[in-house]
């Protein structure tokens, strides 16, 4: 889609105007019945969320957030432990930490997947902790408190790097909580189980979000989360309305984290399309790779493991001048965007923490160098050439003016 010439980073747009007679549809069957909040809408979706993810258990919630927040206290994760994951990232994966008590820490990302680097987990675990003699627990010698948890992030539609992130989690009694916040149907190769496995299929539980712009957007705010455990998704369930098993009867202090049903009902609807829209976007970036493959352009292109099927929630490309870039390509009528300008130890929200710059340098450097190029299902070759064209002369002033 182009408007006025303009070419958007995100087109949320002409699916909807496509899909609008069906997703209205799903309105009118709720007011219908007036079963807004659970009711079979969530159940018929959470069946069939789950069965893509090949998982056996799926809950409905009302966002991301509130998905990684009860999958980490239905896990176990305690008031005061430390639970681990990425500075490159989006903040709602710290804030669902501190949220259920506990605090975030920081490993650093591989450099060229932009995920949890399994080596740097190790280094964390080996060097910055201990095991305590009487609980054989491993601690932070640094907050002294339990690190119990470690949060993968799969990342702009890539996963992280499991079987080692899960060999090192078994080695040292840790939960893993999947974000697959951006990975919607990303594929990861176990070499250990020789087979390929669905994102949200592989830790203790796995966390989604249905934000508008996902692989799979709901029409407003939308989560889920995804286990093989029973009774974890069963304590998600009581954690999401309130603590209670049955109406009016708490089994536990819970919160009011429930999916409405026409959110669900409009999930479902576009859940049927999902596997072709992936497809339409791993189109896109191999018409970009190919674009951008003669160097012409001197732009980094996402890098893709042999272990990895991606469903490109972004197409990630890194520069020395990306600021510089962007610009270039605004003035040029190309919408793009920066997925994170600033790593989360960073951030004005943990000046206390005691993170420091210098102490994550992977992050901190793709922070200053990755620029988010157009990507969405409709995204027309010709769209995308026009991008590259933009972005090859750029380079050529670059190198002119030099």
């Amino acid at each position: 889609m182009t408007t006025n010439g303009h070419i958007p980073m995100l087109d949320l747009v002409t699916v909807h105007r496509e899909l609008e007679e069906e997703l209205v549809s799903v309105f009118r069957a709720a007011l219908g019945t007036a079963r807004f909040i659970g009711g079979p809408m969530v159940e018929d979706f959470e069946v069939e969320f789950a069965e893509f993810c090949e998982t056996p258990h799926c809950v409905g919630v009302g966002s991301g957030t509130d998905a990684l927040r009860f999958a980490l206290i239905a896990a176990g994760v305690q008031p005061g432990d430390t639970v681990v994951t990425v500075p490159n990232t989006f903040i709602a994966t710290t804030e669902a930490i501190s949220q259920a008590g506990a605090r975030p820490d920081f490993v650093d990302i591989h450099e060229l997947t932009y995920t949890l680097d399994p080596h740097a987990l190790r280094v964390y675990l080996e060097a910055e902790c201990v095991r305590d003699p009487r609980t054989r627990r491993v601690v932070n010698k640094r907050t002294n408190s339990p690190v119990t948890a470690v949060i993968p992030v799969h990342l702009y539609g890539q996963t992280a790097d499991m079987d080692p992130i899960l060999e090192l989690a078994d080695e040292y009694d840790l939960i893993v909580i999947e974000d697959a916040c951006q990975a919607h149907g990303a594929e990861y190769l176990s070499r250990k189980d020789g087979r390929w496995r669905k994102a949200g299929s592989m830790g203790h539980a796995a966390v989604f979000s249905f934000y508008p712009g996902k692989n799979l957007g709901a029409c407003g705010e939308a989560g889920a989360i995804t286990t093989h455990d029973e009774g974890l998704a069963e304590h998600c369930r009581k954690l999401r309305d309130h603590g209670q098993a049955k109406k009016y009867f708490h089994a536990v202090e819970g919160y009011n984290g429930r999916l409405d049903a026409v959110q669900a009902g409009i999930l479902r609807s576009k859940l049927r399309y999902l596997a072709k829209w992936n497809e339409q976007r791993r189109e896109c970036a191999r018409v970009y790779d190919e674009l951008l493959a003669d160097g012409a352009a001197a732009v980094t292109v996402p890098h893709v493991p042999a272990w990895s099927k991606p469903v490109y929630h972004l197409y990630v490309v890194r520069t020395g001048s990306r600021d510089d870039l962007q610009r270039h390509l605004a003035d040029a009528g190309i919408g793009t965007g920066i997925h994170y300008p600033v790593p989360l130890h960073l951030q004005l929200a943990y000046a206390r923490s005691g993170w420091n710059r210098g102490d994550f340098p992977v992050s901190e450097e793709a922070a200053t160098e990755i620029l988010s190029l157009p990507m969405f299902p409709g995204l027309c070759p010709g769209s995308q050439r026009r991008v590259v064209d933009a972005i090859s002369a750029f380079a050529s002033l670059r190198s002119a003016t030099r």
